[in-house]
């Protein structure tokens, strides 16, 4: 085994995910396919190709899954997005209007602030140290 490729993510709809992942977080858009039943296939990737995992953007299919949206790990951090430029990350997912839900931090295995996405998911935005 090399890497986990994917993550499912599950989300209340495509297109303002996908706007969210790659406007507001800088992502890019790696596939969105139909599916036949009407779904589709919607990875995002942040970096470049194949050098971290991709986040599948699954819609929610029914009750059970839509209750799932936003609190998919029981209200903890779940995610993790490393950068080489914390500063930069920061303040442009700042003006893209990301809330960050606590002041940066440096912690002994680097600088760190809270934020959450579209859904309320809580995820790390982290400069590990060097």
């Amino acid at each position: 085994m090399r890497r986990i490729a994917l993550v499912t993510l599950v989300v209340d709809d495509y297109d303002e995910a996908i706007r969210f992942y790659t406007e507001a977080l800088g992502f890019r858009l790696a596939v969105d396919e139909p599916r036949p039943d009407g779904s589709r296939w919607v990875v995002v990737e942040p970096g470049a190709t194949g050098h971290g995992t991709g986040l599948l953007l699954a819609r929610a299919k029914d009750e059970t899954q839509r209750v799932r949206v936003g609190d998919q790990t029981g209200g903890r951090v779940g995610f993790f997005l490393h950068t080489d430029d914390f500063a930069h990350d920061h303040a442009r997912m700042t003006r893209a209007g990301v809330t960050f839900l606590e002041e940066t931090r440096r912690e002994p295995y680097g600088t760190v602030a809270v934020f959450q996405d579209l859904y309320g998911n809580r995820w790390d935005l982290l400069q590990p140290a060097e």
